[in-house]
């Protein structure tokens, strides 16, 4: 491997740094482009070749995103923190010094500034636009990096203390200590009143339009799309069936196009699973529009399109997915701040709680593994059209 390289957060892009931009080019179908820089001169050679292996490896493309992401904070913080790159393996003080500086009491903050991360490594990481939430960290958000620590800890074929009981104590006295309340995705869900509305934000037919309207479709249609999949759908995942009735228990109710969606691999499935779900109705015709006027036949189906209506043939981020969402809830009068793409999600599945659809046929399409998480949906519809919070009206 390459000697790794210290050196500042923010500097002119060098020849190593250059460098590593080029070698990053070999994963542009998984990181996002506008992050390669960004990226290259954060991470280290050594950091770069872990990744271009894992990639090798067969890892699966939103975990090597999220693993790429959690390094290069992980490297700047500790840079900014200690003057030094990222050590490996990580020593259990390091480790500890990472919860104390994103896992703390905000009421002590308030009497002692010195309580937390140091306001010096807060404003390296802004500056850097690395960090932009005020108060501590999420929890979940630090333990998932605390995990990607471990995992290229263990991919470099060393043993560390992040899996020792010191770490586990300390992260669980902070959470306590920091007290922070569980944040939703999206602090309001996507229902069908609402995505009525973002669709008549992109009535128009102007190509974005076309995109935009085919996204929010298939993507709640299919049964509440994370971005990442979303993001991640080509051409060849797209299979036409034989059109299905508009009512199957009227024998001669109107046909109705109908899509398969080959999803593959997902966050909660496995290399040997073949995932797909149905698109029906609408949502097609919406898709095949898009994909006609925009004359997109293979590889990704939903891309950007720049200020003078070209379209690059680069594959939408998972955050211009989230971006996309946010600009038509604010065309369409709503509140950006209180939706993201998750609630497509989550307004799926509340939509269909609604509409008296059985919990197990929504998770057919949802693909949710876990009924205690879906039936979360159901049960607030539930608790809502119930009489029990109805005692004193």
């Amino acid at each position: 491997m390459p000697p790794r390289v210290s050196r500042p957060l923010k500097e002119p892009l060098s020849t190593a740094t250059l460098k590593r931009a080029e070698e990053l080019d070999a994963l542009d179908a998984i990181l996002p482009f506008d992050r390669r820089d960004q990226l290259a001169a954060l991470l280290t050679d050594d950091d770069v070749a872990t990744l271009k292996h894992l990639a090798s490896e067969g890892m699966g493309d939103n975990t090597l995103r999220a693993l790429a992401s959690d390094l290069g904070y992980l490297e700047a913080w500790c840079q900014l923190a200690t003057g030094t790159p990222l050590p490996w393996p990580a020593p259990e003080s390091l480790l500890l010094k990472f919860v104390a500086h994103h896992l703390w009491d905000p009421l002590r903050r308030a009497e002692d500034q010195s309580h937390g991360m140091p306001v010096e490594v807060e404003a390296g990481l802004r500056s850097g636009r690395l960090l932009r939430a005020d108060g501590p960290h999420a929890p979940e958000t630090v333990r998932r990096r605390l995990t990607s620590w471990s995992i290229l800890t263990r991919w470099r074929g060393l043993t560390g203390a992040i899996d020792g009981p010191s770490l586990k104590s300390a992260l669980r006295l902070a959470v306590r200590a920091s007290a922070r309340p569980r944040q939703r995705k999206s602090r309001q869900a996507v229902t069908g009143e609402i995505l009525a509305k973002l669709l008549d934000a992109c009535a128009d037919e102007r190509l974005v339009d076309l995109r935009d309207r085919a996204l929010l479709l298939t993507a709640f249609a299919s049964g509440g799309r994370r971005r990442s999949e979303v993001a991640a759908l080509r051409v060849e995942d797209l299979t036409d069936e034989d059109p299905v009735l508009t009512d199957p228990s009227i024998p001669h109710s109107p046909p109705l196009p109908c899509l398969a969606i080959r999803l593959g691999r997902t966050k909660t499935t496995t290399s040997d699973d073949d995932e797909h779900v149905l698109l029906i109705g609408r949502p097609v015709t919406a898709l095949k529009r898009w994909l006609e006027e925009a004359d997109i036949k293979e590889g990704p189906v939903f891309r950007r399109i720049d200020h003078w209506g070209n379209i690059d043939r680069r594959a939408l981020t998972p955050q211009s997915v989230n971006l996309i969402l946010k600009n038509r809830c604010k065309q369409a009068g709503l509140d950006p701040t209180l939706f993201s793409a998750h609630g497509l999600r989550s307004g799926y599945l509340t939509e269909a709680a609604n509409r008296g659809i059985p919990l197990p046929e929504a998770m057919q399409q949802s693909l949710h593994k876990s009924v205690t998480q879906a039936a979360r949906y159901y049960n607030d519809a539930e608790r809502k059209q119930g009489r029990a919070a109805r005692l004193v009206t």
